[in-house]
């Protein structure tokens, strides 16, 4: 499963430099689609009908864990090396406890905001290749840029997806959320005239396009939820810290990119802070203090 999500830094680069972002992610979920409808039909017997509330959040979902998530997610692979974008994102489980605590006044152990300060700081550190200094000269540009866009679109997707938990599978908004974030990334796709780009694909970019939609988004869903069911949401989030060891790894195995020492430091930097980030919280902590 992480390697699998590792994989997709080194096939959306691939991609990312041949084609316009929304192009690209809407390449992706076309596929993703082709695949995720037969699942859906054959699992539960046919995506379940919607109410106007759950149609808007669908829409919401598609909107920003595909559509926006997906247009930066691309636009930043397009400006930075994948193995660098994939410990910008491993930043994800630390914006959506970030965002829940500051948007939603959700309380965090002292433990979890320790997390949080070495997960961005060890960012820091990849981002200005070890020299802190260097932010005010242009370590943090437009690709950094368009990762944290993306991570913020994968943190609200997340908050936005608590809404629907227990009412519609996950297979099923998933799908929904496909079906919307597609329709909104083939109108986007429209205006950057990436039909151009596709004719000119090579059989290698088209292997990429095909990775990105089948085992880079499908089947690595199908796994973590198949893991969650053996073996429980705690121990089943502890793989995907990592994804982007994978995508360091495999950037440098198939893209041929270095890997630097400020990306060693800071990746386990960021790594160690989403294991605290992300780890349950004790007994102890989650029982509530008796009213005074």
């Amino acid at each position: 499963m992480a390697a699998l999500w590792g994989g997709v830094f080194v096939a959306g680069r691939m991609v990312a430099l041949e084609a316009p972002p929304l192009t690209t992610a809407a390449l992706r979920f076309v596929v993703a689609l082709a695949v995720l409808m037969p699942l859906v039909y054959a699992w539960e017997g046919r995506l379940p009908r919607l109410d106007r509330r759950q149609v808007g959040i669908m829409f919401l979902l598609g909107l920003t864990g595909v559509a926006v998530f997906s247009g930066f997610f691309f636009a930043g692979l397009e400006r930075v090396p994948a193995g660098r974008g994939a410990l910008i994102m491993a930043l994800n489980p630390v914006g959506t406890a970030l965002a829940m605590a500051l948007v939603l006044h959700e309380r965090l152990a002292a433990s979890r905001w320790l997390g949080i300060a070495a997960a961005l700081a060890g960012v820091a550190v990849v981002i200005s290749r070890g020299d802190l200094g260097t932010f005010g000269s242009g370590a943090l540009g437009a690709g950094e840029l368009m990762f944290f866009g993306s991570v913020a679109g994968w943190v609200t997707y997340t908050i936005i997806g608590r809404n629907v938990l227990g009412q519609v599978s996950a297979l099923a908004t998933t799908t929904y959320a496909a079906l919307f974030g597609t329709a909104i990334l083939v109108v986007g796709a429209l205006f950057e005239a990436g039909w151009r780009a596709i004719a000119a694909f090579d059989a290698g970019a088209w292997v990429a396009v095909a990775y990105l939609g089948s085992f880079g988004t499908v089947l690595p869903f199908v796994f973590f939820n198949e893991g969650v069911r053996r073996i429980g949401p705690s121990r089943t989030a502890i793989f995907i810290n990592f994804v982007p060891v994978f995508g360091v790894a495999l950037s440098a195995l198939l893209l041929g990119e270095p890997i630097l020492s400020s990306m060693i430091i800071g990746g386990l930097m960021v790594i160690g802070g989403v294991l605290l980030t992300t780890r349950p919280a004790s007994a102890a902590a989650r029982t509530p203090r008796p009213a005074r």
